[in-house]
């Protein structure tokens, strides 16, 4: 893409309504527009990156055998009257009454409409195991919504549920999940800690909150420092082998690390005192194991081997697919903008010419445009005729992970620079080669 041509509504100056660093970095690199409190427009950047972070979302929600769909935003309360949810939920539910009088609501989650699929579809043993996600807006009515797309009302969310004949099969889901929770969160350049949590609305006894360390999380976190040690790396993990799985799970929830509302002070201060820590965390997502609670209320039954019928075993899991750009930016930031992990980033590079309208650099720039374009890359070039300390500024605003620099005193040299916008470090080297390192970079992304 080429800047002249792109939509990108960069503001100079921060926004005086911005709290926390993603809220103000958000609205000055032109990623988002507040429309109401709590609701924003996604402008063409911000939309790159949900889009990136959706994909990768897809991505490992089909390894860990995962089947997508779509439902509706807005649900007929009757289902949520099944469950006996309907008046429980409180004024986060945003009620709505059609032309026609009928009671529905904007969807703050999807647990009875899934069950309702399911028992209209399934009702053998045979059908099982089977976990159905997707990813839909959401909408709950907080009071005070704030920090941007942190705490906003509406919401982008993966939620994904799964169905099992024993609590033996549905707790092999809850490890699955656990997984590929991990995988996907350090595809995106984050450490999410499973921490022990309360299940809330949602119900249940078995639930734990992946949470982001940051300075502005909204929940306090209780842990052992040696969980932030761990990582779930390159390994190559069978999610139908159950004590794959569950050890898995053991290795990353063994460890102490609970939310306040689990807090248990002296677990706590069993751990040698050195490795305490009490910080602030940001939720990116939760799974839930909640058993029969909703089959039981919504008559969601399958026939067994020996001819008997019993309810489904359930679970539920959500990521926050909008919320984990604010995680992410909160988590890689300096005082510049935003630093983009390359996993998710709008553009896999930026191209700066330092002398638009010189023949030797736009046909420098040019070819290398095109070349990473031939490679399958998306580059970002600034093709603006303005100084270079602007584009600078708007790149590392942006937050692009790596900028080619092209300029008539390098060229006659020979060169370019690509620089890191995460360590800073700039080095000197041929057209050809700063587009073949940009390729090799991203080959494993």
């Amino acid at each position: 893409m080429r800047m002249t041509r792109y939509f990108l509504p960069v503001l100079k100056e921060n926004p005086a309504e911005a709290q926390i660093v993603s809220h103000r970095y958000m609205l000055r690199a032109g990623m988002i527009k507040q429309q109401a409190a709590g609701i924003y427009s996604w402008l063409p950047l911000g939309y790159k990156v949900l889009k990136r972070i959706e994909q990768i979302v897809h991505e490992e929600q089909a390894r860990a055998g995962h089947i997508p769909l779509l439902m509706p935003t807005l649900q007929p309360a009757d289902l949520w009257r099944e469950s006996g949810r309907y008046d429980d939920y409180g004024q986060e539910m945003l009620r709505i009454k059609d032309r026609q009088g009928r009671d529905m609501l904007y969807g703050p989650t999807n647990e009875e409409m899934i069950t309702d699929i399911f028992r209209s579809h399934v009702n053998s043993y045979k059908d099982l195991p089977l976990t159905l996600y997707h990813i839909q807006w959401k909408f709950r009515d907080e009071m005070r919504p704030r920090f941007g797309v942190m705490r906003g009302r509406e919401f982008l969310m993966k939620d994904g549920y799964n169905f099992d004949l024993t609590v033996e099969d549905a707790l092999h889901a809850y490890n699955r999940h656990l997984v590929s929770y991990l995988r996907t969160y350090e595809r995106m350049g984050l450490q999410a800690i499973p921490m022990r949590a309360d299940s809330g609305p949602i119900g249940g006894e078995d639930t734990h909150e992946f949470l982001v360390l940051a300075e502005t999380g909204e929940s306090e976190v209780f842990y052992d420092s040696a969980v932030t040690d761990i990582s779930l790396g390159a390994r190559d993990i069978d999610y139908d082998d159950k004590a794959q799985c569950k050890a898995v799970m053991e290795e990353f929830t063994s460890l102490y690390a609970r939310t306040d509302e689990t807090h248990d002070e002296a677990a706590f201060n069993a751990i040698p005192e050195e490795r305490r820590k009490c910080a602030r965390g940001i939720e990116v997502g939760q799974i839930f194991f909640f058993g029969t609670k909703y089959s039981e209320a919504m008559g969601a039954t399958v026939v067994t081997p020996d001819g008997s019928k019993v309810p489904v075993q359930m679970g539920s899991h959500g990521i926050g697919v909008s919320r984990l750009l604010g995680a992410i930016i909160e988590a890689s930031h300096d005082d510049k903008g935003i630093i983009w992990p390359e996993g998710v980033t709008p553009f896999h590079c930026g191209i700066v010419n330092l002398k638009q309208g010189d023949d030797d650099t736009d046909a420098a720039c040019e070819g290398i445009y095109k070349a990473l374009q031939k490679a399958g890359l998306d580059p970002l070039y600034d093709d603006r005729n303005d100084r270079a300390g602007a584009k600078f500024a708007t790149m590392d605003l942006i937050g692009l992970p790596w900028r080619i620099t092209v300029g008539p005193r390098g060229l006659k040299n020979g060169v370019v620079e690509l620089t890191s916008r995460r360590t800073g470090e700039s080095v000197e080297m041929t057209a050809d080669d700063a587009v073949a390192r940009i390729i090799e970079i991203y080959a494993g992304h």
